[in-house]
């Protein structure tokens, strides 16, 4: 499937990876003896979900130093934070992989990937056509507020939890617990499983 974009736009799945990203990789080749595991949400609630849904996963796997591990099953989900029926539902999942990125190069691809989707960043709650989140990097704990991690608000949200939880069953948030756990003791409601759709991992 191919995303969502305007007449003449640049292909996401294609577009030239950023040189402070290619430099980031090429340091951290050099100072890593294994790349991290990192965990990032995906959701759409704009457009073809699903086409901006796989145009973000196939993204990120052609960005240097990552490699896609996992992606999780889709959800549905109604809109954090506004009212009922004032947005469509989301499409969200999850994404495992392993890279070399640094988390500050990790996030700065993620932005692209949004950007390129024509994300715009105005009002926190608005709709969006893709949204990329770094939900943990390899166990690390920051309070740095350009990005926290792990994520300040993934141990109350079920759509993160709920297909983390599918994707990598004996996951952890550091300093909250397992994921199993946090689910347990959170709210579904609004979140369901969409059987019927499914991701693509990158070939």
């Amino acid at each position: 499937m191919t995303p969502s974009r305007l007449p003449g736009s640049p292909d996401p799945t294609v577009q030239p990876v950023p040189v402070s990203v290619v430099e980031a990789v090429d340091a951290a080749d050099s100072t890593l003896s294994n790349p991290r595991q990192a965990v990032l949400s995906v959701g759409s609630n704009l457009g073809n979900r699903m086409e901006n849904l796989q145009g973000a996963v196939d993204a990120l796997e052609d960005t240097p130093g990552i490699r896609i591990k996992a992606v999780s099953p889709v959800y549905e989900t109604a809109p954090w934070g506004v009212e009922p029926g004032a947005q469509p539902n989301y499409l969200n999942a999850v994404v495992i992989l392993r890279t070399t990125l640094p988390p500050s190069s990790l996030l700065e691809r993620a932005q692209a990937v949004e950007e390129a989707f024509h994300r715009t960043r105005g009002e926190r709650w608005a709709a969006r056509t893709l949204d990329v989140d770094i939900v943990a990097y390899e166990g690390r704990v920051s309070d740095d507020p350009v990005l926290t991690l792990p994520h300040p608000r993934a141990h109350e949200r079920a759509f993160v939890l709920a297909p983390w939880l599918d994707a990598d069953g004996s996951a952890e948030i550091p300093g909250r617990g397992r994921v199993a756990d946090l689910l347990a003791s959170v709210t579904r409601e609004g979140v369901a499983r969409r059987e019927d759709l499914e991701l693509r991992l990158p070939e």
